[in-house]
């Protein structure tokens, strides 16, 4: 393209992008303002570059795949194509090589900082609920998440070691901290699936900074454990787990509370390798610790009976049926996950290196933080709780109005960014309480066989034999 061809488009871009910012009409923006996207990417060292593809642009191009129905460059490439809408002279050909390059000149932390702030504005927006006493409760879960089979994902995230080499695909670890009152992701930690501090108390480790004094931590049997409960406590950090199932449980001993709820000790244990021996000084050599035995009598549920174990004491401030609600609360972490990788396709990401997935994976973290957002201020605008209206009504309708948004003046944007957030508000999630489910599919599978040996051997084998 010539040189006066290229200055003329980018030129109309940056004008159109003032114009955006200016309206607060960009896709996206109604929920991110760009001149913080700006601000941000020059505090990382980034240039704001006056060019077709600058990190502005770019950077809500990605964004946009992410939630998109096709997450492909091209589509991304075809969609910045289609905001820059008819130009006069020669368009770029819509190739995705220089989208891609331009997505790696984003700064490595960009999106990691903005998917956490706007998790933290999300909660300091709607506040902590009224569970546990309107305490701010936020819940621990992990995921796998797959990605393309490449030399340097595999190097960075091995495959598990049940498959054959060239058969499976690499595998990372995730670890992710959600409000279970607004449902915003509020930080996250990624690992390979396999070796060495990967597991999923060990990036917990990691995360500490991201519960204040006063939060309660809501977590599986995983996390149950005296490090992981004493690694708390000293940052006012309350915990409520299910019972490990190696711990034994014996209600005839400790402080009794009630009818199979008591306070026992735990005893410290010994040093485990990966803890410094300051900090296992530092630990208390013993913890009180209330355990509650729940029964479940809804039927369908697989568990009938469980043990809770937590540090809030008092009987009077927690009762035993409001420990068994929040616990029961849980299951919206579950939920959360699900509408990341399954409405958000985060379950497989399409990044070819380490670099790139983990950019991909905290745009994915970000779209869906804004999303809630929305969602959120659907909820609040119709008098509901943010959690009662539909996350993927959310992400469905945004899809389809933020480009027209982006085309329409401020008076009209605004008309059209209130009929959204009504729309929205209409799609309520049913509350169904003891709804179950058989754990199984109807729909068949296609009758393929599964393929067992790498891709380049199994197409060898196809050729005739000479």
């Amino acid at each position: 393209m010539a040189d006066a061809t290229l200055g003329r488009l980018a030129g109309q871009v940056h004008r159109v992008c003032r114009r955006e910012r200016e309206s607060g009409a960009m896709p996206f923006a109604t929920l991110l303002d760009p001149r913080r996207v700006e601000h941000q990417i020059e505090e990382l060292g980034g240039k704001v570059r006056r060019c077709l593809l600058s990190p502005l642009v770019t950077f809500f191009a990605f964004l946009g795949q992410v939630v998109s129905a096709d997450q492909s460059c091209r589509q991304a490439v075809a969609d910045i194509l289609a905001w820059l809408g008819p130009r006069q002279g020669e368009l770029p050909s819509g190739e995705d090589g220089p989208y891609c390059k331009a997505r790696r000149r984003l700064p490595q932390e960009l999106p990691q900082q903005l998917a956490r702030r706007v998790g933290a504005e999300l909660v300091e927006r709607v506040g902590p609920g009224k569970l546990l006493g309107g305490r701010a409760i936020k819940v621990i879960d992990g995921t796998v998440i797959s990605m393309p089979d490449t030399p340097a994902n595999q190097a960075a995230y091995p495959q598990s070691r049940s498959q054959k080499a060239g058969v499976g695909f690499p595998l990372m670890r995730l670890v992710a901290v959600l409000s279970l009152y607004s449902g915003a992701c509020l930080a996250a930690a990624g690992a390979a699936w396999r070796g060495k501090q990967t597991g999923e108390t060990a990036l917990l480790r990691t995360l500490l900074e991201s519960f204040a004094s006063g939060d309660v931590a809501l977590g599986d049997c995983a996390f149950c454990s005296y490090w992981q409960i004493a690694l708390f406590l000293p940052r006012g950090v309350d915990c409520l787990f299910r019972m490990h199932q190696r711990r034994t449980v014996d209600f005839r001993k400790g402080r009794r509370l009630g009818r199979e709820d008591h306070v026992v000790r735990w005893v410290k244990p010994a040093r485990p390798e990966w803890m410094e021996q300051q900090l296992y000084e530092a630990l208390p050599p013993e913890l009180e610790i209330r355990e509650v035995r729940v029964h479940v009598s809804a039927p369908g549920f697989r568990v009938r009976v469980l043990v809770l174990a937590t540090t809030l004491l008092d009987p009077v401030l927690y009762p035993r049926a409001e420990l068994a609600r929040a616990f029961r609360a849980r299951w919206e972490a579950e939920v959360d996950l699900r509408s990341i990788k399954a409405a958000m396709r985060m379950d497989v990401l399409r990044c070819k290196s380490p670099e790139m997935v983990e950019r991909e994976l905290w745009m994915h973290l970000l779209a869906y933080n804004l999303v809630r957002t929305l969602t959120s201020r659907a909820a609040n605008e119709a008098g509901m709780e943010p959690r009662q209206v539909s996350f993927t009504a959310g992400m469905q309708f945004l899809r389809s109005f933020a480009p027209i948004i982006a085309m329409l003046e401020p008076e009209a944007a605004q008309r059209m960014e209130q009929l959204l957030l009504e729309v929205i508000a209409r799609h309520v999630v049913g509350d169904r309480p003891n709804r179950y489910e058989p754990r199984a599919v109807k729909r068949r599978a296609k009758p393929h066989p599964l393929l067992n040996e790498p891709r380049a051997r199994a197409r060898k084998r196809m050729l005739p034999a000479h």
